[in-house]
């Protein structure tokens, strides 16, 4: 009698550790799947992220030099009507 529940004991012990075994499995593959999923959606924001920073950095160069060339030129027309106005008298 003990032989019969010790075979039949290691059955059921064998199915409900591959039953496990399945359960676990499918659980790492959604797992998988879902860091993927969240991976490539990461991947998206970062690159609109940084289309959006690229964009704002050659927005803020263009003002820059705008503003750059305004002093410059303001800079050059004063000491050349300083110049000017030196070399008259």
């Amino acid at each position: 009698m003990s032989y019969l529940l010790s075979s039949n004991g290691d059955e059921i012990a064998g199915e409900f550790v591959d039953w496990f075994n399945a359960v676990d499995s499918t659980y790492q593959q959604q797992l998988r799947e879902l860091n993927d999923l969240n991976w490539e959606r990461f991947k998206a924001d970062m690159h609109a992220t940084i289309a959006q920073s690229e964009a704002r950095l050659g927005d803020k160069i263009t003002e820059h030099l705008k503003w750059t060339f305004i002093f410059w030129s303001g800079t050059v027309l004063s000491l050349g009507g300083l110049m000017v106005a030196l070399l008259r008298r």
